[in-house]
């Protein structure tokens, strides 16, 4: 009887892995319908050819463009902010603001098209994001911003292409 039990447990446990990857297909399919972002299985040295030196530093190595640096602090058109490496659509023009710091900064992303993370490198933590697409590091939020949410998404300008309202948005990089 023993023995019975022991060869059926096995037998679940030999059919685990197919029962998983069947769960994690079904999952992405349900994903996809939903409409959310689906993760690139990109590795990031893969994006090099795609995007410049500096723009590569910023987005994947995490680093910093200098304050005051970028022209997108400066945009005031209407239109959409994109990632710069897969053009994701990240930032709507109507939630930009003058935040004085010298990087272009947002009120809030479009829903559901950034990660965050814990950082602790300036020793005090603070809550890092990124394209929830490609992985690519676009900055930190804080809550120093205005109201209503009370949020500051300061932002990379080279992680970021502007696309003037009216003009289509370019097609994903993948």
């Amino acid at each position: 009887m023993k023995r019975r039990k022991i060869l059926q447990h096995l037998g679940v446990l030999a059919l685990l892995p197919i029962l998983t990857a069947r769960s994690r297909a079904a999952q992405a399919q349900a994903t996809a319908k939903s409409g959310a972002v689906v993760a690139l299985n990109k590795p990031h040295e893969e994006w090099r050819g795609v995007v410049s030196d500096a723009a590569y530093a910023v987005l994947f190595e995490e680093d910093t463009e200098p304050s005051g640096s970028s022209p997108l602090n400066n945009e005031k058109r209407d239109g959409t902010f994109v990632c710069a490496a897969c053009r994701l659509p990240l930032f709507d023009s109507a939630h930009k603001f003058d935040s004085g710091t010298g990087w272009p900064s947002f009120t809030q992303p479009i829903a559901g098209n950034m990660q965050t993370k814990r950082d602790f490198k300036l020793v005090w933590p603070r809550t890092e994001y990124h394209c929830a697409r490609c992985g690519g590091h676009q900055g930190h939020v804080f809550n120093d911003g205005p109201g209503p949410r009370g949020e500051r998404w300061c932002n990379n300008g080279l992680a970021l292409e502007f696309i003037p309202r009216g003009q289509p948005l370019p097609e994903l990089r993948s």
